[in-house]
Formats: C-alpha cells, structure tokens, sequence
C-alpha cells in the first residue's frame, strides 16, 4: 500500500480514537434555583430546574430537574421535592451528588471513557467546607479536572464586559439563592459583597404578602409564576387583573381572588432594597480611581432574578448610576464559564484548579 493510501485509510480511525480519548470539557452554571450546562462545540445542552425528587419510603431519586420541579408542593406523603442548593451553596450533599450523576448520565451517557474537564462557578464567598463539598459531589458523579470560577467573575465575561483591562467593572449578578455584587478589574475581584435572598425571596415574600393581605396560602411554583409574567420593581401604568387561585388561610377551603398587578410591587420592594444597599456597600469599598469609570458604564444586570420587569430603572434611581440587564441573563453565568474554559490562562488568576 502506498503511503498515501496508507495515510488516508488509517486517518478517520486515528481521529477517531483520537476524539474519544480527548477529555470532554464543559461549564456548568450549578445554581440554587436552575443548573445550566455548557459543552465545548455544542452549546447549551442542558437547563433545568435545580430540584430533586425523592422517595423516603424506598430512599430513592424519583425525579430530576423540570419533572421534580412540578412536583413541588404537589406530592403525595413519604415523596419530597427538594433544592439541594441554598443561598448558592450545597445544602444536601445526597441530593446535589444524584442530582449532577443523572444530568451528567443525559449528556454524556452511562460510560465514560476519559473523565470530561469541568468548570464550575461558586459564590466568591464560599467557604472551604462548601467548596469542597461542590468538588465531592463533581469528582463522584465523574469530573475530573475541576475548575472553579467565581461566579460574578463569570458573570461578567458572559456579560462581554472588559474585566482583563484596568478599569472598574460592576457586575450585579442576581441568581435564585443570592445577589452578588462585585467591582472587577484586571480579572480580578476589588471590591464584593453578597446578598443572601434573590429570586427565592422574592417568591417568598409574594407568599407572605398574598396571605396576610387576602388571607390566601399559595405554593412556590405559584409564586414564581406570578413573578415571572406579572411583577415589577416599579408601578407600570396599565397594570393586569390576576385570578390567583389557593387554600384560604381561615377555613381551609379552596378559594380564588383578584389582585391588581401592582400590588406586587409591594412584596418585591423589601428584597430590591436590601440588593440595592449591598450595591451601595460595595461601591464604598471600591477605590476612588475606579469610581469614575463605573459612573460612565453603570452596572451590569445578570441571572434570572435580572428578568424582572422595571428591575434596571429601580437600581438606577436607587443607587444613583445606570443599570442595563445583559442579554439573555439566565445563561450569562454559563456562557462566561464556557469562554473561561477557552482560556484558562487569561483567567488564572480568578481560577481554582481542584
């Protein structure tokens, strides 16, 4: 056989092999409310819901992500739908461990032949416990080398924002577990603080509020669903008549009312202002030569918390600066990962290798 028969014959096989022995590399934004997952050349491939649903009785997973999350609230006794997650942090080590083996078993499949390189994000505030915690439950589900970024970091490389340069950067990034606010510049963190109460204590507080003002119990999927399509951080002019339906707090019995769009702005109200103040916080710690470069870009939005209607004219006049929410804010996080992931080496300074 001539050499370049013999090249051409032996070249699929070889890349073949090749392709298979190459670690897999992906992102993986692991948040307290949903879990998005990056791989290198493909893309999002998956994002869902950071729930996990259990069998107490038979002490088994019965369901993961979207189909867990219905089940919130909904099931039967001896089945419980959980977070692993809170505040940003893992919770339940069980539970976030068979939570990552079934979205890893979805994306990569049963066998794994070389172990996938992985970057992850953590709140710039995570203990050593919680941290190793994060690199357990990953180095058990099968990672293996495992990178950690935190998370306002990669919140403002998916923001597209020029943290590698000696200006001052302010990224507000707003996830379900925490709101975290920090002034970056030459890829490194300056100035940061956290805010334990995002996107879950928003919903919680239009729990409390639908039933001390209308004495009616609703459930946290019908909390979120009133969040998402119908609250704002400001009074919109022409607000929606919304039919919430629910258990009456007095009787027990199941019961409907009316509620006015705008007066969800009320329960709202408390929880910007505490991520308002964390803003304010942290733009006093931050050094007077990069003051003057965050009043001429203001602040950047992201996270789905980051999707509430009026949130970007709220910030603006309470913090003094403007704000503009990034582009498709609940995969921020996640596309900041995977381009941190093309350059470790630009980014080793803000970088954990485990």
């Amino acid at each position: 056989m001539s050499k370049g028969l013999y090249s051409t014959y032996f070249k699929k096989p070889t890349q073949m092999i090749n392709n298979l022995l190459r670690p897999k590399r992906i992102a993986i934004d692991f948040g307290t409310a949903n879990c998005v997952i990056i791989m290198e050349g493909k893309g999002i491939v998956l994002q869902e819901p950071t729930v996990v649903a259990i069998s107490l009785k038979e002490k088994r997973v019965l369901a993961v992500g979207e189909d867990a999350k219905i089940m919130l609230g909904k099931v039967a006794e001896g089945v419980e739908a959980k977070r692993p997650l809170k505040n940003g942090g893992i919770s339940n080590y069980r539970l976030a461990e068979a939570l990552l083996n079934r979205f890893f078993k979805k994306i990569i499949g049963r066998v794994i032949l070389v172990k996938p390189e992985v970057i992850v994000c953590a709140p710039a505030g995570l203990t050593s416990v919680e941290e190793r915690a994060l690199t357990q439950a990953l180095i058990s589900v099968g990672a293996g080398k495992i990178y950690i970024l935190p998370e306002p970091v990669a919140a403002a490389i998916g923001a597209g924002m020029p943290i590698n340069q000696s200006t001052g950067n302010l990224i507000v990034n707003l996830g379900g577990g925490t709101a975290e606010v920090a002034i970056l510049s030459l890829n490194g963190v300056v100035a940061y603080e956290s805010y334990r109460g995002a996107g879950d204590a928003l919903n919680e507080s239009i729990i409390n509020y639908i039933k001390r003002r209308h004495q009616l119990i609703i459930g946290e999927n019908t909390a979120e669903e009133l969040k998402i399509k119908y609250a704002s951080a400001l009074e919109v002019k022409n607000p929606f008549e919304i039919e919430v339906k629910g258990k009456n707090s007095k009787n027990g019995q199941p019961s409907i009312i009316y509620i006015n769009s705008n007066e969800l702005v009320e329960p709202s109200r408390e929880v910007l202002n505490n991520i308002a103040n964390t803003v304010k916080r942290v733009l006093s710690k931050t050094p007077p030569e990069l003051m003057s470069d965050i009043i001429d870009n203001g602040m950047v939005l992201s996270g789905g918390t980051a999707m509430l209607k009026g949130i970007d004219e709220f910030l603006t006049k309470s913090v003094g600066i403007p704000a503009s929410v990034v582009d498709e804010p609940l995969t921020c996080v996640a596309r900041g990962l995977e381009i941190a992931l093309k350059n470790l080496n630009a980014y080793k300074r803000s970088i954990k290798v485990s």
